[in-house]
């Protein structure tokens, strides 16, 4: 794929927005899509998976951290009221499922202190393809997206698994104007190479068929 061929709406019509110029990763581009405003990292900049998967193994992503847990809470706070509406309305328990769980799975845990069961999936740390075949009632996916090489490919397959009226729940920081971006801490990490703005996620929802039922700071809720 060449540098304008945007990986969430597949247009070729992005171009260059801005060059790091900051140690360690001076000269990494990041390009903006005009049709769905997505800002990305061209291919020839990603790590190969064995130094990914070496930067995740650093993450201190305890479940008996409450700093984690309240970082976490950021999601879980507005998605549970949505949860229990919608287990009332079925009259039967919820499945889920927590997309990219990482090395110390800990939302699927918190979901189930809250009675709802979820199911851990990740390609380096909790790899069982078959949860991808099944459906869900709800998927929640935290800290994930900005790291996704190809997002139109996660998101078909996410669509797939979710059932008519779920809700899939993401965490993941907006990048602002060209400016605030350009002095963005979370550009740092190399691991960061897909940043989705609101109307990002608008375009993201209207193209999946969703509708917004929540937006924070980093969160946004969508139902199928």
């Amino acid at each position: 794929m060449n540098s304008s061929s945007c990986p969430l709406c597949l247009q070729d019509s992005s171009s260059l927005w801005h060059t790091e110029t900051r140690n360690p990763l001076v000269g990494r581009e990041y390009w903006l899509c005009s049709h769905c405003d997505l800002v990305y990292v061209p291919a020839a900049f990603h790590l190969p998976p064995v130094a990914e998967q070496a930067i995740y193994l650093q993450h201190e992503n305890n479940p008996e951290d409450s700093g984690y847990r309240g970082f976490l809470n950021q999601l879980l706070t507005p998605l549970l009221p949505f949860l229990q509406a919608l287990e009332k309305e079925r009259g039967s328990s919820l499945t889920g499922l927590d997309f990219g769980s990482g090395p110390g799975p800990t939302l699927a845990l918190m979901l189930e202190e809250a009675g709802f069961t979820c199911l851990n999936y990740d390609p380096y740390f909790a790899k069982y393809p078959e949860r991808l075949a099944q459906q869900y009632d709800f998927i929640v996916s935290t800290e994930v997206f900005e790291h996704l090489a190809r997002p139109a490919e996660v998101m078909e397959q996410l669509n797939a698994c979710l059932n008519p009226g779920g809700y899939l729940g993401i965490m993941t920081q907006r990048p602002r104007n060209l400016e605030a971006f350009s002095r963005w801490h979370y550009l740092m990490d190399p691991t960061h190479i897909t940043f989705y703005s609101e109307d990002c996620f608008q375009w993201l929802a209207s193209h999946w068929h969703f509708h917004r039922v929540y937006l924070g700071k980093s969160t946004i809720l969508l139902r199928k």
